[in-house]
């Protein structure tokens, strides 16, 4: 069997992020840029699925006098760009996706309120989409992959298999496990039948490469002490694997392992399973990752399975 070539960008968060500019004081007197960019800052700081987003343009603001200070009402038009919420790099630093790439949008009223000590997003609300349906996109771009939903069945199965690849490559100290899908796309290739594209994010594990270990039976480490890495992948439904890049993002505190802590990443076989998100569980669009309001609403038991 020939075993596929796997591209692995080593990018050191020294070299994916520059300081962000320093954020400027909201004051009741200022401009509306300075309020939206904060409430660009705690978006993209409470969103934990999917992609980083990036503003485009405020639609519209107001400042409301209350008392000791005042409220910003924005409306913000968002679009998603092609960094990862893992990725170090500043979200004003990120690319916004073009047409081919299928560019999603979020569309936000956000409140941020300020008072004579400090100044603080206070709750926003967005509702994502694709910028184009999939009939305006084949009308503007026919050869363009389509957007599957993220639980797509033969797009999980190229994931799986891009996973396999990756666990292979002896360069790494412990096995990878999927922690989360981020796109899938689906498209048709003369000769290659078939092609499915996956974005997707790998976590280390407590598993030494070699050990005899079944990967299902690995841990992944805690998610501050373990190396991530993001991953594109093609997959041909005649071919198999026919390319996968991925690019590791180091660990934010370096795993020692004799202080190594247990943390709970997932249920233990047997136990009731973690609450479910109510913004992911009730999304509009399934191949999308959304932005959830905040305050966040509380978690909905998940239903065990019989």
């Amino acid at each position: 069997m020939q075993l596929l070539s796997v591209l692995i960008l080593l990018l050191p968060a020294a070299l994916l992020c520059a300081p962000a500019p320093p954020l400027d004081p909201v004051t009741c007197t200022g401009s509306n840029a300075t309020a939206a960019r904060l409430a660009m800052h705690r978006i993209n700081e409470n969103h934990q699925h999917g992609y980083k987003f990036k503003l485009i343009e405020v639609q519209s603001s107001k400042v409301e006098e209350v008392d000791g200070g005042c409220n910003f009402v924005l409306q913000l038009d968002l679009r998603e760009t092609n960094c990862h919420v893992l990725n170090p790099k500043h979200f004003e630093d990120c690319e916004i996706r073009g047409m081919d790439e299928t560019e999603v949008m979020a569309k936000c009223s956000a409140e941020v309120a300020v008072t004579a000590e400090d100044a603080f997003v206070s709750k926003y609300d967005c509702k994502t989409q694709r910028v184009h349906t999939d009939m305006e996109l084949a009308a503007q771009c026919p050869d363009c992959p389509k957007l599957l939903p993220l639980n797509n069945t033969e797009g999980l199965n190229s994931v799986d298999k891009a996973i396999t690849n990756f666990n292979q490559n002896t360069s790494n100290q412990n096995y990878y496990v999927l922690q989360e899908v981020a796109r899938l796309k689906i498209g048709y290739m003369m000769m290659a039948g078939m092609m499915y594209y996956a974005d997707f994010v790998v976590v280390e594990t407590n598993c030494p490469m070699g050990s005899r270990i079944a990967l299902k039976a690995c841990k992944p480490l805690c998610s501050d002490r373990a190396r991530h890495a993001y991953c594109h992948s093609s997959y041909s439904s005649s071919r198999g694997i026919t390319s996968l890049q991925c690019e590791f993002y180091p660990a934010l505190k370096p795993v020692v392992p004799s202080q190594e802590p247990t943390c709970v990443v997932r249920p233990a076989v047997g136990a009731p399973p973690l609450p479910v998100d109510p913004c992911l569980k009730s999304r509009t669009e399934p191949g999308v990752h959304p932005i959830c309001s905040w305050p966040p609403l509380p978690p909905v038991e998940a239903v065990p399975k019989s």
